[in-house]
């Protein structure tokens, strides 16, 4: 009997014990948490201490050499205007000194030309030379022509002496035949001197030939000489583009260019120039003189020092939007790096402020409150809203000129 009873009673048990279990959890939950102490925000902030801050304002452009040359395919003689095959040329990328062969082109027309014009010259050397001894041999018996003319009328003059003492028919034909030797000599002088003429300019329009052969020789001659190309400086060798018939690729050796296309570019490394963009909303930060770093998009851990040495008066349309304008300036770059080759994007940080010796706080550590700002600083175990004076600052720090001493510390 009393075991039934105890088995009766274990339901009624289990279910006090249940409601009372609910009962506590509901005073537990029900009571106030205990506080428990914050831990302070500053634990991990460090004390002020002075040092340098520095403003800078980042525009981007394109590095581009100071001193360059472009070699293009040389523009021949009017006559031959043809387009010229690459037989030799610099590699890509390449260093070169003051006289080294750049491009060379296929000079076999050229040197044809060139030996045409030669022999053409040669003969008409040839034919004036002739042709001084043909008038040299005409002149010479031009003049024993007038000399015997000449010694005709002398004869004749002293046989019209003797006229006295002959007859009268005698006398006369004398006198007639004196006439006609005197007119002959004066005919072949005549004639004398308009031959010499005549061969002087005969001689002169060959000699003109000759010349313009000459001319055209040597102009030739130095068509094929500018068929090699030579670089007029140390330098870098830069590769230009042309199109092809997949689309543009580098020049190549065996490409047939037109007179007047590039072929590629020599630049002078240790002289280049960042042709950057400031927005009209920055160029009142920006002046020249200013000191600057030049970052590489392509090199991110080379830094360069430079300098800005122009700016534009005149804003440009920007390259999204006709409304934004921006200033064109230009940075020197005092260094020099194997990797700073032109057409390459780069950062350009322009130094703005510079302070020294300064405390300097995160700028989401200070609070405007009626017109006055504040930062709350670590105060042994809590912590006190303080009054400081802002100094110069950039989007993440703020220099405090006031309120602070070094060894604050402050709560972010």
């Amino acid at each position: 009997m009393p075991a039934l009873l105890t088995h009766a009673r274990q339901p009624a048990i289990l279910a006090i014990l249940l409601v009372a279990a609910a009962g506590a959890w509901r005073v537990a939950t029900s009571r106030p948490a205990a506080q428990v102490p914050e831990t302070p925000r500053n634990t991990a902030a460090m004390p002020l201490a002075p040092r340098e801050f520095v403003h800078t304002l980042r525009v981007t452009g394109t590095t581009e050499a100071t001193r360059s040359y472009v070699v293009s395919v040389p523009l021949q003689s009017g006559e031959n205007r043809e387009a010229l095959v690459i037989t030799r040329l610099a590699p890509p990328g390449s260093r070169v000194s003051r006289g080294d062969v750049l491009v060379e082109f296929d000079r076999q027309n050229q040197d044809k030309v060139a030996f045409d014009k030669a022999a053409e010259y040669r003969d008409l050397v040839e034919q004036i030379e002739k042709k001084r001894a043909e008038h040299e041999a005409t002149r010479v018996k031009d003049e024993s022509l007038r000399d015997q003319a000449a010694n005709r009328v002398a004869h004749l003059e002293l046989e019209v002496l003797k006229n006295e003492m002959l007859a009268a028919i005698k006398a006369e034909k004398n006198v007639q035949d004196l006439d006609e030797a005197r007119q002959r000599l004066a005919a072949l002088q005549a004639s004398f001197d308009l031959k010499r003429q005549a061969a002087r300019a005969e001689l002169r329009v060959l000699e003109i030939k000759r010349d313009r052969a000459r001319a055209a020789m040597e102009h030739a001659a130095r068509n094929a000489t500018a068929l090699t190309i030579r670089a007029p400086f140390d330098g870098l060798v830069v590769p230009r583009t042309m199109w092809k018939g997949a689309g543009p690729a580098d020049v190549q050796e065996g490409d047939q260019l037109w007179p007047g296309a590039p072929v590629l570019e020599v630049v002078n490394p240790a002289s280049m120039q960042v042709r950057a963009r400031v927005n009209q909303a920055d160029i009142q930060h920006v002046r020249a003189g200013q000191r600057v770093t030049v970052r590489l998009d392509a090199y991110p851990d080379l830094a360069l020092p430079g300098r800005i040495v122009q700016i534009a008066p005149i804003a440009l349309p920007g390259s999204f939007s006709s409304r934004v304008r921006t200033f064109s300036a230009i940075v020197a770059i005092d260094g020099a790096s194997d990797r700073l080759l032109p057409d390459l994007t780069a950062a350009v940080d322009v130094e703005i402020t510079r302070v020294r010796d300064a405390l300097v706080v995160r700028r989401d550590a200070v609070q405007a409150e009626g017109g006055k700002t504040r930062v709350r600083v670590q105060d042994g175990s809590g912590s006190t809203m303080r009054d400081v004076t802002l100094g110069p600052g950039d989007d993440v720090d703020v220099v405090v000129t006031g309120g602070l001493r070094a060894g604050d510390v402050v709560m972010p």
